[in-house]
């Protein structure tokens, strides 16, 4: 499925702070002196075993103010350690693909799969809905 918002975690080294980046595809984010620019996010169906990728540019800020390209290719989110931006101060990586904050009609129109109406899998428990740890009874004294 194609997405309109690839997501990204961002951390500074310096400040041990990281930062979750939300990034409309072709829209430059700014990051300290990133700057991040995706162009594709694809993601499939929570019935398919989960895969995804964004295609994306990263461009470092100079002194002088001019910017260089220093990333650009794939980066999968199930695999973090393998295509993130390794950078002095910086990484950056992908964490999940989504569809912009209520435009969800819109981007679905577009060519997109949208399986929220398919009836088929609306009681397939979603990975979130489900708990590895078993229930436990309480004991009554």
């Amino acid at each position: 499925m194609k997405n309109g918002v690839a997501v990204f975690a961002a951390l500074d080294k310096v400040t041990a702070r990281i930062s979750e980046l939300e990034v409309a595809i072709d829209q430059t984010v700014e990051f300290g002196a990133l700057k991040v620019t995706p162009r594709v996010c694809y993601s499939r169906p929570p019935t398919e075993r989960p895969k995804t990728t964004t295609f994306v540019e990263i461009e470092e800020i100079k002194l002088d103010g001019s910017t260089e390209p220093i990333f650009t290719g794939w980066m999968l989110a199930e695999s973090p350690g393998l295509n993130a931006l390794e950078h002095p101060v910086f990484d950056v990586w992908l964490t999940g693909c989504k569809a912009p904050e209520g435009n969800v009609a819109a981007t679905a129109g577009e060519g997109q799969d949208s399986t929220a109406d398919d009836p088929a899998i609306e009681n397939v428990p979603r990975p979130q809905e489900v708990s590895p740890f078993p229930r436990r009874r309480r004991i009554r004294r």
